[in-house]
């Protein structure tokens, strides 16, 4: 390649990129162009001071022997280059002239011009938005502008070659169809137009499946169509396509298979016969109602296992259970479904419908299902008095037969199969029994209900014991009995009634009336059913009431008689008189008794008891008794000798014996003289001490009785007297006499000279 020509490859090259570049002096002399076509450069340059023209040369690059020179007078700006060879590039030179053709100033530019017009071969539409142009290629053209024109409409596409297609027209409309080329210098003018009609737009449809075998087909009328043609086959491409054509606006496609998807085809054609756009679309066939519907019955959960054969094209599945204006219902896309919360009792129409996006089938042939029964109500439970229960309840709905569980509080169990509503059952004493009721048929089990609990009434303590621990107190004591939780025992008489209340297996009935005869029952209870009334009963006679003494009086000295108020049947009384030297006793079925041989001068406390089979009255309240002011008066004493003293005494009676005491520090001494003897003799006392001299009435037990007064006398060794001193006699006084009472006991005592 020869240098001149490298040089100006690269200077089209640099044009290629920038086609209005220009080239001018520093002297603001200036050239643009505003449009190009393929045999014409349009250009203006600016006004220069001081020309009187201007000259434009354009030079065709690589084109030998091909220029255009043109003059214009200095009021002329712009001008046209025409006759110019398509797709080639000028150099193009302007200059400003003086009045005398010297140039003043210069500017230069480079512009190729557009390709040549192309010529449409053929332009036709086969949618409804849109024509397809076919051209011969043009040199030089880097691309193409198709224009479309309707009226003051006009839409314009940009393609790159044959054939180009212009969109976004309106169906059945007549277009005007120019196409022109273009470079990067610019387009060329517009090719002859051609004048095509676009086809008729495709008809809408709107499909569905009424049955399994059918599909409907719908669409509004088409704009210039004279009619419609409608193809069916199935999209798997099996079997046959159906065609229709028809003037109407909907067709009905039928015997068609179930749950199968087909490809609907439609268009319109006009009075020439021309068809327009299609219209494609998928339908599937709605389900055929499933096959061999089965249904198992879950009774511990009260719900149904329904399942079916698949049907073909289905998507989902809906189970309906009906009863009544219930309605339950599952959807599921496999081939079973479980219906929970059935009710018992219950009657259920279950049907299956399969589903697909065309629709539903029919719903399958009903099946009937009866659910477990319901847990019989109204439960009842009746005890009589020879150990038997009674259950009863209400029949329930779908009950074919029953069955009654008794367990009893011990763990034992027992069952009673029935198909009526009552059954009979043992029952004991003392025990909770836990009654369920159930119900059976063919669908198994009806639910738990109300476990209904009766406790029967607990049983009589039995072989109990009534100890009479006092006249008026029986202490009753039983074995614990089961069933039990307290215990009533009821002493009755034809007085009254007594009542005790404890959950002890012992009670002690207190307060009863004496001498009388009491029936004493022991009741068991419990808070569940009360008191067992059937328990029963012992004879209780309860001790002799209490004497009370009326009068007590003295027969002799030693002789009283007790007399009583008698107020019990059948009963022996016992006086008993109670004092410091003893016990006296006498006894007497009637109201009185004497006292014998009491000791004088003793106190006593007399009372009276009464004691039948019963058992022995409380005794009665006690009188004190005092027997005969008959220790001896006038106490002296005489000696007898150096070393004896002889006691001398008043008898307060004849037949009394006495018991002579001295008691000193050097020793004590004791004489007892026959009985009606006065005095007593002591022998060998020693003198110079002081004795304390007590003169005492003995019993027949030879017991002296020490309430009798004390005088103290001193001995002394002085002389030859046996005597005291000035005011020492003194009484001995027991603790209940008061010191102020002393004075009362003192006396003064003569001396005795031997």
């Amino acid at each position: 390649m020869r240098g001149s020509e490298r040089a100006s490859l690269e200077l089209i090259g640099l044009l290629l990129h920038s086609l209005e570049v220009v080239f001018s002096a520093n002297t603001g002399f200036s050239m643009s162009i505003y449009d190009v076509t393929s045999r014409s450069i349009y250009l203006r340059w600016s006004k220069f001071s001081g020309a009187s023209s201007y000259r434009v040369t354009a030079t065709a690059v690589n084109t030998v022997g091909h220029s255009l020179l043109a003059h214009f007078s200095d009021v002329t700006l712009k001008s046209t280059l025409t006759s110019l060879i398509p797709n080639t590039v000028y150099a193009i030179q302007a200059e400003a002239i003086d009045k005398n053709g010297i140039i003043l100033a210069e500017t230069q530019t480079m512009q190729s011009t557009a390709p040549d017009i192309p010529v449409i071969d053929q332009a036709y539409s086969k949618l409804s938005n849109s024509i397809t142009v076919e051209w011969r290629a043009v040199p030089g053209a880097t691309s193409y502008l198709l224009s479309a024109q309707d009226g003051d409409s006009c839409i314009e596409t940009v393609v790159t070659k044959s054939p180009g297609t212009v969109m976004g027209l309106e169906p059945a409309t007549c277009y005007r169809i120019t196409i022109r080329s273009v470079n990067a210098g610019g387009k060329s003018r517009p090719s002859p137009s051609r004048k095509t009609t676009t086809v008729l737009s495709a008809p809408i449809l709107s499909v569905s499946s009424p049955s399994y075998d059918s599909i409907a087909v719908s669409w509004k009328a088409v704009y210039m169509a004279v009619g419609f043609s409608v193809s069916l086959m199935r999209s798997d491409g099996l079997g046959r396509m159906l065609k229709q054509n028809t003037t109407n606006t909907s067709f009905i496609f039928s015997n068609l298979d179930p749950g199968t998807l087909y490809t609907i085809k439609a268009y319109a054609w006009n009075a020439n016969g021309l068809p327009g756009d299609d219209f494609t679309y998928n339908q599937r066939t709605s389900p055929k109602a499933p096959a061999d519907v089965q249904v198992a019955f879950n009774s511990g959960v009260l719900r149904a296992i329904v399942s079916w054969m698949p049907a073909e094209g289905a998507l989902t599945y809906s189970v309906t259970a009906s009863s009544g204006l219930l309605k339950l219902k599952c959807n599921t896309t496999s081939s079973s479904c479980i219906i929970p919360s059935l009710q018992c009792g219950s009657e259920y129409s279950v049907s299956v419908t399969a589903h697909n996006d065309a629709g539903s089938s029919n719903p399958t042939d009903a099946v009937s299902l009866k659910t477990i029964p319901c847990a019989p109500g109204n439960i009842s439970t009746e005890e009589d008095e020879h150990g038997n229960l009674l259950v009863s309840w209400s029949r329930v709905n779908f009950g074919h037969y029953y069955v009654v569980f008794v367990k009893s509080d011990d763990g034992l169990e027992v069952y009673c199969n029935t198909s009526h509503t009552q059954c009979h059952f043992q029952s004991d004493c003392g025990f909770t029994y836990f009654i369920s009721v159930f119900a059976y048929n063919k669908a198994g089990q009806s639910p738990l209900g109300d476990v209904f609990n009766y406790t029967t009434a607990p049983c009589c303590p039995s072989n109990f014991r009534a100890v009479l621990v006092s006249s008026d107190t029986v202490e009753v004591s039983w074995s614990p009995v089961r069933g039990a939780e307290m215990y009533e025992t009821k002493a009755a008489s034809w007085r009254g009634t007594v009542l005790c209340n404890d959950t002890a297996t012992a009670c002690t009935l207190s307060a009863l009336r004496c001498d009388t005869r009491y029936n004493v029952t022991v009741y068991s209870f419990s808070e569940a059913r009360g008191s067992n009334t059937s328990c029963a009963s012992k004879y209780v006679a309860t001790a002799p009431c209490s004497p009370e003494i009326k009068n007590i009086s003295k027969e002799a000295l030693s002789v009283i008689s007790v007399h009583w108020q008698s107020n019990n049947e059948e009963a022996t009384y016992i006086v008993t008189a109670r004092g410091e030297t003893g016990l006296w006793h006498c006894t007497s079925s009637g109201n009185s008794c004497t006292l014998i041989n009491l000791p004088c001068g003793s106190a006593f406390s007399v009372s009276v008891i009464a004691r039948s089979p019963a058992g022995q009255s409380l005794p009665s309240y006690s009188v004190p008794l005092e027997t005969g002011a008959c220790c001896p008066s006038g106490v002296k004493l005489y000696r007898l000798g150096n070393n004896g003293i002889r006691v001398y005494w008043r008898a307060s009676e004849e037949t009394i014996s006495y018991i002579t005491d001295l008691c000193g520090s050097k020793g004590n001494f004791t004489c007892t003289p026959s009985s009606g003897v006065s005095y007593c003799d002591i022998t060998e006392i020693p003198c110079g001490d002081v004795y304390t001299v007590v003169v005492s009435p003995a019993t027949d037990k030879r017991l002296k009785l020490t309430f009798c007064p004390k005088k103290i006398y001193s001995v002394t060794c002085s002389g030859s007297s046996v005597g005291m001193g000035k005011n020492t006699q003194y009484i001995h006084f027991n603790s209940h006499v008061h010191r102020s009472m002393l004075p009362l006991y003192k006396t003064k005592l003569q001396i005795i000279y031997t």
